[in-house]
Order: structure tokens, then C-alpha cells, then sequence
């Protein structure tokens, strides 16, 4: 043993914890540095500080929409490193959709695609003989009360700007508001009709408890809208196996638009032993480790060589193959300093809107409102 020991902090569940794990196990192994694991909520994930968990952890496990405050607070170690150029060249070459260029911000690489994914459908194939394609055919099968989504801070939000995304919009496009208002009001008013048929418990749900909920029922689905999880397209992590699908479409141009998930792997720019750090990042989200070791302790892959596999996909009932297209055509998420705070409160908004059957144009409003303010206060 080489006596070098950091450690990493994850969020919770098996998808983001179990592969981390194994393939530490791996490179103690083989290289004698040991690395321990934490998790943290999925929310804790989705909003707490990057820069507290650098002052803690030398491996952080990150959102690509933090990178715009992590690069102001200089808080994680840049990844760019001229050594390390070859294998940033076959990342890029093999990104699936925009997964690399997610974690690149003012020129920089502030984490490496360690998973990658998007919302897509999750579907039950015993109780429906094809995934919806329509998102007419999901508000049919919610008036049957057969579709579960998940409406919790920040996916009330990811739904909207996916549905309007779907209809050509793209973020940015139109001055100071976030989102137009005639394509808003559309995403909203589809959202709206569709959330007066579901359980109003969808407003408390995230993508975790969506799923769970999913693969232990007797009558749900469908989920239209939902981070993919490739665990629960495993047999036996559930009680009741899920497929999965490309979003269904609002629009007429396929299924493009699906906001961008997936994690990034970071380093903290506060780590005694960033060089270990740093080789453990690139050699865990390297093409062999990621369609090997990675992908069979349950891991969702960040490198399109896994996406790739055949035998990866088999061994998920098509998960990668299925949903493909989707992160090939997602979008990419503002990623400024101040967008966390503002996607929160965007997401509040809208799931409050939803919830008192406010107007969608009002609600539209009150979000292209809390963009001006955001935008104020950070001197855009």
C-alpha cells in the first residue's frame, strides 16, 4: 500500500454509489491508494454547495450546472491538464450527446463525465405493449390514472423546459427572459392538463421515488418525464421490472430537447493529493473502465464506449440503445453563476402554479420575473 488515502463524496442510491465503490476496490488493487465513499440526497445533490464539500472531500461527485459558481469560487481543481490530453481527446470523441462539454466553462474542465443521462420515459412492458410516442397518448393514460411524474423542486422546472425545448426553444434565445412566453405558456398549459390527473403525492417526488413507486405498483405505467436510472432496468432490483424509451413528443422534430442530467466527477482544489485525486478521475470514467468494471456493479456510464456495447445493453433490457436518441438530442442547461439558486425558485414557482391552477401566462411571468432578478444581482 502506498499509505495515500482520499475520499470521495457520492449521492444515494445504488446507481451512484455502488460502481464508485467497486471500482475503488479495483484501483487499491492495483495502484495501493485508498479511497472511502459517502453519499449524500439526491436533493443535497441536486442544490448543496460544491465549495462546502471541497473544503471535506479531495473526489466530489457533481451537477454540471454548478460550474459556473465552482469556477468563480475556484473551489475544484481544473481537469485539463496537458498530461492527461489524450484521454480527454477519446472522452470527447466518444461523448454521448453533450456530456463532456456539459463540465467545460470559461475554458476550463471542471469534471470528468463519469454517468450520463437525461429525462426519458420509464414504461412497464407487462401492463402496456409499447412505450408512449405522443404526448397526447400520456395524457390519455393519466385520465386512466396510469402515469406517475415527479414535480419536486427542480423537476417541476426540467419538465417545462423540456416540453418547451421539444417545441424549439432553446435557452437564452430571447433577451432577459428565460423562456418566451408563447412557447412557456404552452409547455405549462401541457404540463397543467397533465398534472390534474396524477396524484397530487407527484409534487413531493423525485426521479428516485418516481421509479420506486413505478416498480412496486399495480397500476402506473408510464412516466414521461424522468432521469433515467439503468437500475431499475436491471432484473431483480425491483419488484417489478421497467423499460425504457425516448421522451414522447410534444412537438413535430422527434425527441429533441430533453433537459441534460448525468454527474460529473471533480476534484477539490483543496486536496493534499490532487495528482492521486486527479488519476483516479480519468482512470474511472477511462472506456474500459466504464463498459467494464463500472457498468457491472450497476453503474450508468458516462462514455459513449459503454453506451456502445452490445453486451452492456443486453444485460440492461435496451436501456442504452432505447433512449439513445434522446440524450443525443438533449439540451444543455444554463450553467452561470446564480443559475442554482434561480432553477429552485423557477421550480417552486411553477410547481405552486400547477398546484393553485394558477394561469399558465401568469406563471410564466413570475418566472421570466425571478430570471430579471437573478440576472440583476449577478450584474448580467
Amino acid at each position: 500500500m502506498t499509505g495515500i488515502r482520499l475520499r470521495g463524496m457520492t449521492w444515494d442510491h445504488p446507481r451512484g454509489y455502488d460502481p464508485l465503490v467497486a471500482c475503488s476496490a479495483l484501483y487499491r488493487d492495483r495502484h495501493g491508494v485508498e479511497i472511502t465513499w459517502e453519499k449524500r440526497s439526491l436533493q443535497d445533490f441536486e442544490s448543496f454547495p460544491v465549495e462546502e464539500l471541497a473544503r471535506r472531500y479531495d473526489l466530489i461527485v457533481i451537477d454540471h450546472p454548478h460550474a459556473g459558481q465552482v469556477a468563480r469560487e475556484g473551489c475544484l481543481h481544473p481537469l485539463d491538464q496537458p498530461d492527461f490530453s489524450a484521454e480527454r481527446r477519446a472522452m470527447l470523441a466518444s461523448s454521448v450527446g453533450l456530456s463532456y462539454r456539459s463540465y467545460v466553462f470559461d475554458g476550463r474542465l471542471w469534471a470528468l463525465p463519469l454517468d450520463a443521462a437525461t429525462q426519458v420515459q420509464a414504461w412497464r412492458p407487462d401492463f402496456l405493449g409499447s412505450p408512449a410516442e405522443t404526448w397526447a397518448e400520456v395524457i390519455a393514460l393519466a385520465r386512466a390514472g396510469k402515469v406517475v411524474l415527479p414535480l419536486r423542486a427542480p423537476h417541476s422546472l426540467m419538465c417545462v423546459m423540456t416540453l418547451a425545448a421539444n417545441l424549439g426553444w432553446q435557452p437564452g434565445g430571447n433577451g432577459e427572459d428565460f423562456i418566451p412566453h408563447a412557447v412557456g405558456e404552452a409547455a405549462v398549459e401541457q404540463l397543467a392538463e397533465l398534472s390534474g390527473h396524477l396524484d397530487e403525492r407527484c409534487f413531493s417526488l423525485d426521479p428516485i421515488a418516481a421509479l420506486d413507486l413505478m416498480a412496486d405498483s399495480d397500476e402506473l405505467a408510464c412516466c414521461p418525464l424522468v432521469y433515467g436510472y439503468v437500475s431499475y432496468a436491471h432484473a431483480g432490483f425491483r419488484p417489478h421490472r421497467l423499460a425504457f424509451a425516448d421522451i414522447p413528443c410534444l412537438g413535430s422534430s422527434g425527441p429533441l430537447g430533453s433537459v441534460l442530467g448525468g454527474t460529473g466527477l471533480a476534484v477539490s482544489a483543496r486536496s493534499e493529493q490532487h495528482e492521486e485525486a486527479v488519476k483516479f478521475a480519468y482512470w474511472v470514467t477511462s472506456g474500459d473502465v466504464q463498459r467494464g468494471p463500472y457498468t457491472a456493479a450497476g453503474g450508468q456510464p458516462g462514455h459513449g464506449a459503454a453506451w456502445l456495447d452490445a453486451a452492456v445493453d443486453q444485460a440492461a433490457n435496451g436501456f442504452y440503445s432505447q433512449t439513445r436518441a434522446t440524450l443525443e438530442g438533449a439540451m444543455l442547461r444554463p450553467r452561470h453563476d446564480g443559475y442554482m439558486a434561480f432553477q429552485d425558485g423557477a421550480a417552486r414557482l411553477i410547481a405552486e402554479g400547477l398546484l393553485a391552477k394558477t394561469p399558465a401566462r401568469r406563471i410564466v411571468e413570475e418566472v421570466n420575473h425571478l430570471a430579471h432578478a437573478a440576472s440583476a444581482r449577478q450584474g448580467r
